[in-house]
């Protein structure tokens, strides 16, 4: 008896001490269908830096080129266009993207959860960099891109990689650029966690 009382508080004071769940990334099943970079067809790194996580802030982008992707054969070339321009014209590390959205509703891991992006000068090494396929200055991204992204930031706060308290800009908040749209921004300023002053 005195064996399992142990056993029950040592998974209550376990349990007490975190702050939130933080599962292994790998183990975790994610509630949209995730691409690897594997599976879309991308290069390794050629660098990079660990990011400090729990990070503060999630940042916002859409490509303006290329368009929106509506297969994972479009998303995944989209990806792959991406990368080349990072890193062969940039003569960046990577694609700059921690992760991109799909317009069918899929994730494309791009730097992923634990690396520096470079997407929002002034913002990388505390931030992930969230891209939306396609244009988003006229039209509204559809709605299943939209949900996904939700789910995406979601998934980083319970994995632990983004603050429960995070905040939520779009990246003409940090450059000034049009990014991430006139109309995928005044969507986002909707959102939980959204904040107008950075």
């Amino acid at each position: 008896m005195a064996k399992y009382f142990l056993l029950a508080l040592t998974i209550s004071l376990v349990g007490s001490v975190l702050p939130y769940p933080n599962p292994r990334s790998s183990d975790y099943i994610y509630p949209f269908p995730f691409v690897s970079k594997e599976l879309w067809g991308g290069r390794p790194a050629t660098g990079g830096t660990a990011l400090n996580n729990p990070v503060t802030y999630v940042v916002i982008h859409h490509t303006y080129i290329p368009g929106v992707c509506m297969t994972r054969e479009e998303c995944s070339s989209a990806m792959r266009s991406m990368q080349n321009t990072h890193q062969l014209i940039n003569g960046w590390a990577d694609i700059g993207y921690n992760f991109a959205v799909g317009g069918e509703g899929s994730v494309y891991e791009g730097r992923g959860w634990t690396a520096v992006g470079a997407h929002a000068v002034g913002f990388n090494t505390n931030s992930i960099g969230i891209v939306l396929i396609g244009d988003w200055v006229s039209n509204l991204p559809p709605t299943r891109q939209l949900q996904t992204a939700k789910e995406l930031i979601a998934a980083g706060v319970k994995l632990g990689y983004i603050r429960p308290d995070y905040m939520l800009i779009g990246h003409r908040q940090a450059t000034p650029t049009e990014c991430p749209g006139e109309t995928l921004f005044r969507e986002i300023s909707t959102w939980d966690h959204f904040t107008s002053t950075v």
